[in-house]
């Protein structure tokens, strides 16, 4: 009989992907997104799959069905958009775990959380291990982000200890890949975008602040792999790639990789930005046996091809569009 997952934020662009894996895996898969920041288009190559089920809804309310696994990855995840409506996004994170908590309590299975590296905030350690607890402006323009997903990281663990129910935590560094929402202000997705349309690549600060890039296929193999180990997990575990590279050598390769005549253009750094960011993944190598493959020049050539063919059919919309009202 086939395990029925359900996904929550099934359809943006980490949901999208992971539905997809379970769906080659031969589980039933109920895609759960309410399409705030979720796309259709990801998920069009799905639809027509039988074991596949697409359901709108509010993780904010509670959610009645009868599923074997969860995995909660409801809530925005960019800053341009859980910015939008900063309230929306701590109840995402708070309330939608209350809820997929709720529901793995009532059914007794077992239940991920996609956290992140921004717990860590501005970090003071580098890289970043599991046990640094972070320096996180709770007052801030990112703290309705960052607080709300160390607070549902709490709840996991409180219902761990208090209802003896099976969490998994996984803390996602920066990931890329297809399906990216070309507006979502992420520094990828910009670069690449910009760079295609031989706009300025608009740097924030000098541009030696550093992230570390993981693509999505690596990222999704991690996740599975953590809900799939057999026992017990004490604690968070970090997922990401520990190569690290400055935002302006990012700008210059994404340049050189797209053939752009595009420039560096420097702006203010935003408030609370962080100087630097690489996770120790060495609890990921020794349970999961999880290390990333994609190489990042690999992984920006996939994406760059993506966001090519969409730029490429909205400049083919828009000929219509215009062809239309003539």
């Amino acid at each position: 009989m086939k395990k029925r997952v359900l996904v929550t934020g099934g359809a943006g662009f980490l949901g999208s992907h992971l539905c997809a894996r379970l769906l080659n895996q031969e589980c039933e898969v109920l895609c759960v997104d309410n399409f705030f920041t979720g796309m259709r288009r990801n998920i069009e190559p799905l639809l027509g799959e039988p074991a596949f089920e697409v359901m709108r809804h509010d993780v904010t309310f509670p959610l009645y069905v009868e599923v074997d696994e969860i995995y909660n990855l409801a809530c925005p995840a960019s800053p341009i958009h859980y910015q939008r409506d900063p309230i929306q996004t701590t109840k995402t994170s708070v309330l939608g775990a209350i809820n997929m908590l709720g529901l793995a309590k009532r059914l007794r299975v077992r239940i991920l959380q996609a956290s992140t590296s921004e717990v860590y905030g501005d970090p003071d350690v580098h890289p970043q291990t599991e046990n640094y607890c972070g320096m996180v402006n709770m007052i801030g323009p990112r703290a309705c982000y960052d607080e709300g997903k160390r607070c549902t990281e709490t709840l996991f663990y409180d219902y761990r200890r208090q209802h003896r129910l099976d969490v998994r935590v996984a803390r996602i560094f920066n990931t890329y890949g297809p399906n990216m929402h070309p507006q979502d202000g992420r520094v990828v997705s910009n670069f690449i975008v910009q760079a295609l349309k031989g706009d300025p690549i608009t740097i924030f600060g000098s541009g030696t602040q550093t992230r570390s890039f993981c693509y999505v296929d690596d990222l999704i193999d991690g996740l599975t792999r953590l809900m799939n180990l057999p026992h017990d997990v004490e604690g968070p575990i970090n997922v990401g790639n520990p190569a690290e590279m400055s935002m302006r050598e990012l700008g210059e390769l994404i340049i050189s990789l797209t053939g752009s005549h595009s420039r560096l253009e420097f702006r203010p750094l935003p408030q609370d930005d962080p100087r630097q960011r690489r996770p120790d993944i060495s609890r990921a190598r020794q349970l999961l046996h999880w290390t990333p493959k994609v190489s990042l020049e690999e992984g920006l050539k996939k994406t760059i091809s993506y966001f090519d063919a969409l730029l490429a059919n909205s400049r083919e919309a828009e000929k219509l569009v215009w062809r239309f009202t003539q």
